[in-house]
């Protein structure tokens, strides 16, 4: 089997890397004016530079331009997060390096840095979990969920409430204080926050509508998209001059710049206020954009990659469905510059490793020890993995020398997706039947089984079936599930109240709800 390697076809700045240089790379990024720069990562967690090297991007130390990657020894053997155009975090430090001109490094000058260092001013204990780069300024954002600023500062965009440069990170307080945010983003002149409530908050350039607050002014501190009210966002991305959100309940919305479509409204006019992007009712997963282009992508629940905007220089005014199976490609084929969006991961492995090994035996009759039978069907299985893998089996099994067992409890799709995990650590089913599984996970005491299937039957929520979820949170004792489910039907209360699903409610169950509902502020004017 080939192992699988960067493809030089979609990033050329790799293309003359020898085929054993290329199958050690394990995370990638390529920026640059003309997508000529590059940095990666290899599996043995060692950092490599590459390109023209312009302002000492490269981080070697000097200004020499590479086509033969060189080692960047400061980053070597530490565990890089991500990577960002001159910024990156590694397990929560956050080192900068390259231009410096209006202090985007972050260490109070304006000296261009030609080796990578730590931002230490106000982020010393702290763990930085996100970085985002505008052209010259720069967003940290921690796991208290507090967000740093600081570079470039002419329109606002570093958040601190007056237009001069910000020389060293600084907590971007004003409506922010005690709010805390999961996700950041940054367009070329502007910053967006994403709280863990699903407001978003924008601030700095603003000509052309990228802060969704209905107008074109420019904002000095965090302002909060009221447009957006009721709406739960979990994800936002930043083009040139053009934002993309993404809701709980997989819609897009886009505003801001639109000479080239990349709002995905059908035509090129500008939005000062958020637009729901029509992508054909399937729920989307993933939204992606970055600041030196107008190209939109996104990625839905089953894989599919869509994508609008800039595309090698001519406008695609709504979603197209493309052949990738990642929002990575558009960039790569379709951006001017091809650069990344985020950190671009690379899956190396030219074998089977024991995991890959034991999924691979699942339910194959050939070397099985063990069947079981469930609604008439078989399932193939080996004794001694289930009594390594689940306490239940080692009980059952030492105690029988059955070659065939009958299961009646449970369906057969939903034991098969049991055995199932056992031999790959995933779940394979649809949110709708995860209840099933949650079902079993509860019976059998496999609390790791009960989170993954909490995370599955959180994708598939709806209006329809938030109840219905609740119900089984409740009845299976997922508290995480239970939380999740009853914040979402107080977020969509009016449509929730008024499904089927909620007139059939439990008396006890409906009861708790409303008293849960208004202590949460649910029924106030």
């Amino acid at each position: 089997r080939l192992s699988i390697m960067l493809d030089v076809g979609k990033w050329p700045v790799f293309a003359l890397l020898p085929p054993e240089e290329l199958r050690l790379i394990r995370q990638a990024c390529v920026f640059g004016s003309a997508a000529n720069e590059a940095l990666y990562v290899t599996v043995n967690d060692e950092v490599f530079a590459l390109g023209t090297n312009c302002s000492g991007c490269l981080g070697l130390g000097d200004l020499q331009s590479t086509i033969e990657p060189r080692r960047i020894d400061v980053l070597c053997g530490k565990k890089i997060v991500s990577l960002s155009t001159q910024s990156e975090y590694i397990d929560g430090e956050v080192y900068a390096w390259g231009h410096n001109g209006y202090s985007q490094l972050g260490n109070g000058t304006t000296n261009h840095g030609l080796t990578p260092a730590l931002v230490s001013t106000n982020l010393l204990g702290k763990r930085v979990t996100e970085v985002a780069c505008g052209s010259h300024h720069t967003i940290a954002l921690t796991a208290d969920g507090e967000v740093f600023a600081w570079g470039y500062n002419n329109s606002g965009q570093v958040g601190s409430g007056s237009t001069a440069n910000q020389p060293t990170p600084r907590r971007v307080s004003s409506c922010l204080q005690s709010k805390v945010v999961v996700n950041v983003g940054c367009g070329q002149l502007c910053s967006m926050a994403v709280l863990d409530n699903g407001e978003i908050y924008g601030w700095g350039y603003n000509c052309n509508g990228q802060l969704g607050l209905g107008n074109n002014g420019n904002q000095q501190t965090p302002c909060r998209i009221a447009a957006l009210q009721g709406v739960n966002v979990v994800q936002v991305a930043c083009g040139y001059a053009h934002t993309l959100a993404l809701t709980d309940e997989g819609f897009v919305y886009a505003w801001g710049a639109n000479s080239y479509g990349q709002l995905g409204t059908g035509n090129k006019s500008n939005q000062a206020l958020p637009t729901l992007i029509n992508t054909d009712k399937e729920r989307m997963v993933e939204v992606a954009a970055c600041h030196t282009s107008h190209t939109s992508a996104a990625k839905t629940q089953s894989g599919q990659v869509l994508m609008w905007g800039q595309c090698r220089g001519q406008a695609v005014s709504s979603p197209h469905l493309t052949h990738f199976s990642s929002t990575d490609d558009v960039f790569a084929c379709f951006a001017t510059p091809a650069v990344t969006w985020h950190l671009l991961s690379v899956d190396g492995d030219d074998y089977l490793t024991v995991a890959q090994s034991l999924k691979k035996e699942f339910d194959s009759p050939e070397i099985s020890d063990l069947k079981f039978l469930v609604d008439g069907k078989c399932i193939h299985v080996h004794k001694t993995l289930l009594k390594i893998r689940c306490e239940h089996f080692r009980t059952l099994l030492n105690e029988t020398d059955e070659d065939a067992i009958e299961i009646q409890q449970f369906s057969y799709l939903v034991y098969r997706a049991f055995l199932e995990y056992l031999y790959t650590d995933t779940i394979n089913l649809p949110p709708e039947d995860a209840i099933g599984l949650l079902d079993l996970a509860t019976f059998y005491r496999e609390s790791r089984l009960k989170r993954l299937c909490q995370e599955t039957i959180k994708r598939g929520i709806s209006e329809e079936n938030a109840i219905t979820l609740l119900s089984a949170a409740v009845k299976y004792e997922a508290r995480d599930l239970e939380e999740f489910c009853f914040k979402f039907c107080v977020n969509h209360l009016t449509a929730v109240t008024q499904t089927q699903a909620f007139a059939d409610m439990d008396h006890d169950l409906l009861k708790n709800f409303i008293s849960k509902a208004s202590r949460y502020g649910a029924f106030k004017n």
